[in-house]
């Protein structure tokens, strides 16, 4: 694919929900499409959400976190944070909960938290939780500074997500805007039945993956998962019917002969968006020449105007929930009209 067209991209963008008219009804909706929203900044994720669904208000998001936990923000792909469904939070964490406690062993040393140090560290975080309820990192820091581990830096934030990973504990409701950890067991209900494993757990994980971000490859999926090329290619499908790559939704059967052409689809995506992050090629939505204007580097990912799948600019949010949007030097004439409902539309999302 070459960046900024082909017809990968426009198959891709539906199977995130983000063109052909292609939206959920709510969060959870979103969650089960696409599998895995961004949500190291919980903010960006909430508006990767409203980016894919209808009428989707801040309140409603907070309750499928908090109230009903129906969603479940966890570390998994590529050990950064995800908001899954609750119901696959378990087998997810069994996937990769060893694998990215493996991968964070040299840290945990650079850090001078030794083995010793670190199971018991996070025996403290795991007891604290079960014992006061939600606790903030800060409140955590400071009972693990008392076994030892140095309250400045990264090391309580590692023994944190080490818990997290085992299983011990996990995201909590928010307090004023911090987050809390609570006892995974006194938040989530144990699964309800059989859980996948091994190479069903990552068979499962790449059917979840095409789903959402078909037409992929096993290297695509290595780059969105974290995970090796070769546990995927054990189970990958020998052929991916085209339905795994449609969601069922408005817009979502292509037009009969004879029929208009479809209005351009715009969306507003947030900040580190997962639609950038869903391929080995991750340029490939965006025109050569603004690759930069998008990713500028240092891992950054800025919030960016979509135009049937593909990138024409970024956006910016100013106070009060307004948004500022800058185009890039190309694209269809009609974005500009379809900008200002979308700009309209995440503003009327920041105060709901």
């Amino acid at each position: 694919m070459t960046g900024g067209g082909g017809g990968d991209v426009l198959a891709r963008a539906r199977s995130q929900c983000l063109a052909g008219g292609v939206r959920c009804t709510g969060a959870e909706e979103v969650a089960e499409r696409v599998f895995a929203v961004q949500a190291q900044d919980l903010d960006a994720a909430a508006l990767g959400l409203r980016a894919r669904s209808y009428g989707l208000t801040r309140t409603a998001v907070r309750a499928a976190l908090e109230e009903r936990r129906t969603l479940f923000r966890g570390w998994f792909m590529r050990g950064t944070l995800q908001l899954v469904p609750a119901a696959d939070a378990h087998w997810l964490l069994a996937l990769y909960g060893p694998r990215l406690c493996s991968r964070a062993r040299r840290r945990y040393r650079d850090l001078g938290l030794d083995e010793a140090l670190r199971e018991r560290a996070e025996r403290v975080v795991a007891d604290a939780v079960a014992a006061h309820g939600p606790l903030t990192r800060a409140e955590l820091t400071e009972r693990l500074a008392r076994v030892g581990v140095a309250p400045d830096g990264q090391a309580p934030v590692h023994v944190i997500r080490g818990a997290a990973l085992a299983g011990l504990v996990c995201h909590g409701p928010l307090r004023a805007g911090e987050p809390t950890y609570v006892a995974l067991r006194d938040w989530l209900p144990p699964p309800a039945g059989p859980q996948p494993a091994g190479d069903a757990a990552v068979g499962e994980l790449v059917r979840r993956y095409l789903r959402g971000y078909g037409p992929a490859g096993p290297d695509d999926f290595a780059a969105w998962s974290g995970l090796p090329a070769g546990a995927a290619r054990r189970v990958w499908p020998e052929a991916a019917p085209p339905a795994a790559y449609a969601p069922p939704g408005p817009g979502a059967a292509p037009p009969g002969p004879g029929a208009a052409p479809p209005a351009a689809d715009v969306r507003l995506l947030p900040a580190y968006d997962n639609y950038w992050l869903g391929w080995r090629d991750r340029d490939a939505a965006i025109p050569r020449a603004f690759v930069r204007s998008v990713r500028p580097g240092g891992g950054q990912i800025r919030a960016a105007v979509t135009v049937d799948g593909c990138a024409v600019g970024t956006w910016t949010r100013r106070s009060r929930g307004n948004v500022q949007v800058s185009t890039f030097a190309e694209g269809p004439d009609r974005v500009p009209a379809d900008v200002t409902a979308e700009a309209a539309d995440v503003a009327r999302f920041l105060q709901s």
